[in-house]
């Protein structure tokens, strides 16, 4: 059977940098260790005045399709994640496909477009869709374009302010991909919640201890749907474990739980019994709360373990490495952290080959997905393409006045003019407004 999943991965960040511990923590009365250690953030990346999702997403697309050698007529569809859309009818697909026929001397007017939305899990949701067209056989012989690009907002003064970010992450699908085969089987786990929503409102409105908790849910639920059609999982199973990454704190209670979860009933709890005990069981207990306590105690003891500090070290902290410098990217968040494992992998000249990815994937109100990767053959020379670490490094600085200017900027309820920082080159730019008020684009050597 023909392997299909992700054969190439382009990464554009927002131009601009706003340091949390040395910019925000003095406006904010924060120790800086509240975002360090605390949120796992040291920088948010955000939007150029001249950038938007639009932007963002057409630069990634663009350098994707130049350094594989592409032409419209290789690209058979075009589907854009984004919970950060200025239209509720046109979609952003149409706009990015507009921009790269700017550069092309070809169109897409035969690729299937769209716009997928379901909070953060879009991106991954746009996944399965290229992956079962191509299954089916519908392609013929074309690849399709997946990108997950997002300006994460908050209102100022919001508590989620500190993990704002922007950027944007192309990804092409095709057969015989050379980074990453997609697993047939996923697990799901859904329900209707109100963590987190936008009702017809830019900035969102967030619970954010209920989001926590509906967060660990879905995913331990979707955990267990995945194990129902393959198995149990176990520790050695995976090589790295990418999660959906609001902030790298909210991933350290994730890969707690998903721990715990994979050492029940093995040798590895055996061991740690006489150190912590044997995980609770919940018919020990008389009632829900008094379990549920006793959960609590033991994974507090289980995360001061070296067994569990060094999975952890080994397994999850490698798909951090980007989201500490650039904050959330909402439906790009766990694509980042994939390739933000596979860098460190080539980086530190590991042998990854054949080895498994568990990824996991969520969205507020709220849906989470687990699925398998097998990492190819060509991930090394795929992965040595990305100049994500150049673009963090080369962010113009903000002040946190400039900030506000360029919050503002990006508030779709303002009209602000703002300066550019940076000077564009070589890439599409946002130039102004049409008749009916669409955006415009123009691309710039």
């Amino acid at each position: 059977m023909t392997a299909v999943g992700i054969d190439a991965i382009e990464i554009w960040t927002g131009k601009l940098k706003l340091d949390l511990p040395e910019t925000v923590a003095p406006i904010k009365d924060k120790d800086p260790e509240y975002y360090t250690k605390g949120l796992g953030l040291y920088a948010s990346s955000f939007p150029d005045a001249h950038e938007d999702i639009v932007t963002m997403g057409a630069n990634a697309a663009y350098r994707l399709m130049e350094r594989k050698g592409l032409t419209p007529d290789d690209i058979g569809r075009i589907d854009v994640a984004t919970e950060s859309a200025f239209d509720n009818s046109k979609p952003v697909s149409t706009y990015i496909a507009g921009c790269l026929e700017q550069v092309y001397g070809d169109d897409f007017h035969h690729a299937n477009k769209g716009e997928r939305k379901f909070a953060c899990i879009a991106g991954t949701q746009s996944l399965d869709d290229a992956y079962n067209w191509i299954k089916a056989g519908r392609n013929r012989g074309r690849s399709a374009l997946v990108i997950a690009t997002d300006t994460a907002l908050y209102a100022r003064g919001d508590p989620g302010e500190a993990t704002q970010g922007a950027g944007a992450v192309a990804m092409l699908i095709g057969e015989d991909p050379s980074l990453v085969e997609l697993s047939t089987e996923q697990g799901y786990g859904s329900a209707d919640e109100t963590d987190f929503l936008k009702p017809n409102q830019q900035f969102p409105s967030v619970d954010g201890k209920r989001s926590m908790q509906v967060y660990l849910a879905r995913m331990r639920e979707a955990l267990e749907d995945f194990e129902s059609v393959m198995g149990d999982t176990h520790l050695d199973d995976f090589e790295y474990i990418p999660f959906h990454t609001p902030f790298p704190g909210m991933v350290r209670r994730a890969g707690l739980l998903g721990y715990r979860h994979m050492i029940r009933n093995t040798d590895v709890e055996d061991e740690l019994a006489a150190e912590i005990g044997r995980q609770p069981r919940e018919a020990e207990y008389d009632d829900r709360e008094a379990y549920e306590q006793a959960i609590r105690d033991y994974m507090d003891d289980l995360k001061s373990t070296d067994d569990y500090r060094e999975w952890y070290a080994d397994t999850i902290k490698p798909t951090l490495g980007i989201s500490r410098e650039v904050g959330n990217w909402y439906t790009g968040s766990v694509h980042i952290a994939r390739a933000s494992a596979l860098q460190y992998a080539a980086e530190n000249d590991l042998d990854v080959t054949g080895r498994k990815l568990l990824v996991g994937s969520y969205g507020s109100g709220a849906q989470a997905e687990i699925h398998a990767e097998t990492i190819q053959e060509g991930w090394r020379e795929e992965i040595g393409h990305l100049s994500i670490d150049e673009q963090i490094r080369d962010r113009h600085d903000l002040t946190y006045e400039e900030y506000e200017d360029v919050h503002d900027r990006h508030n779709h309820d303002k009209r602000v003019e703002l300066d550019d920082f940076t000077e564009p080159e070589d890439e599409f730019v946002f130039v102004g407004r049409g008749e009916m008020d669409e955006r415009t684009y123009e691309y710039v050597e």
